[in-house]
C-alpha cells in the first residue's frame, strides 16, 4: 500500500502566505484571524532577549496589538528557507493609550510546523530601532 507521507516542513509559498496573512490581518485588526496564524504550542519572543510569550500571554499580545491600532508595512521581500522558517523584515507603528506614536523597524523570523502554522516567532529589534513619531 503506497501511503503518502505529509512534509516535514511547509513549502516557501506556505511559509510566505502564512506572512502576508499576518501582516493583512494585524492591518485589518483582525485578532482571532491572527491568532488562527499561530499552533496551540507556538512561542514569541518580542523582541529577543525578553521573556517569551505563550498561550493566553500571546492572546493578551495581540489583544494590545490590536488596541493599539498596530499597523505593519513590509520594508523587504519575505524571505524563505531550506527548512521550515521565514523572515518578514518590516516597520510598525502603533499607538499606545496615553504615550506617543512609536515606530519599532523589525526583522520576525518564524519557524513552521507541517500545517503552516507558526509555531515560535522572534523579533529582532533593539532600542535604537526604536523611535517616536511625531505627535
Amino acid at each position: 500500500m503506497n501511503q503518502a507521507v505529509a512534509p516535514a516542513a511547509p513549502s516557501q509559498a506556505e511559509m510566505r502566505a502564512a506572512l502576508e496573512s499576518y501582516v493583512a490581518r494585524i492591518n485589518s485588526g483582525d485578532r482571532d484571524g491572527i491568532l488562527a496564524l499561530f499552533s496551540p504550542d507556538a512561542i514569541i519572543e518580542d523582541p529577543v532577549g525578553s521573556p517569551a510569550k505563550a498561550g493566553e500571554a500571546i492572546t493578551a499580545w495581540f489583544n494590545d496589538t490590536i488596541a493599539f491600532a498596530t499597523q505593519i508595512r513590509s520594508v523587504a521581500p519575505i524571505r524563505g528557507s531550506h527548512g521550515n522558517a521565514a523572515a518578514l523584515m518590516f516597520d510598525v507603528t502603533f499607538q499606545p493609550p496615553g504615550g506617543p506614536a512609536m515606530l519599532i523597524r523589525s526583522l520576525d523570523v518564524c519557524t513552521f510546523d507541517r500545517e503552516g502554522r507558526i509555531t515560535s516567532l522572534k523579533a529582532y529589534w533593539g532600542p535604537e530601532d526604536m523611535e517616536v513619531l511625531a505627535r
